[in-house]
């Protein structure tokens, strides 16, 4: 019999709040977008949809950022990018490369 590897462990929710609002940071930044604005939308709010309205260089801002913060290449992590649908699936993904770490 042999072992299956452990799935990594799920970051606490505090770990994960503070991901989000950093990350809401980030959307807003490379979004040009006030900070305000994008604290208060909600969790499933695409981001490349009309209230964020990211655009593929600032996509690419906010991965270089991501990487520069956390350490996480959501690009060479997720090949087909599905993480960057909303600030939820981001923040789910970003805070699940930090506990695989």
């Amino acid at each position: 019999m042999t072992d299956s590897p452990a799935s990594p462990p799920a970051p606490a929710p505090a770990e994960r709040a503070t991901v989000e609002r950093e990350l809401r940071s980030m959307i807003a930044e490379a979004a040009r977008l006030d900070a305000a604005v994008v604290a208060e939308l909600p969790a499933d709010t695409d981001l490349f949809g009309p209230e964020i309205g990211l655009s593929s260089l600032a996509g690419v801002t906010l991965l270089g950022a991501i990487d520069r913060r956390y350490g996480v290449d959501v690009a060479a992590l997720d090949l087909s990018l599905d993480s960057l649908q909303s600030v939820a699936t981001l923040t789910d993904f970003v805070s699940a490369h930090l506990g695989a770490r």
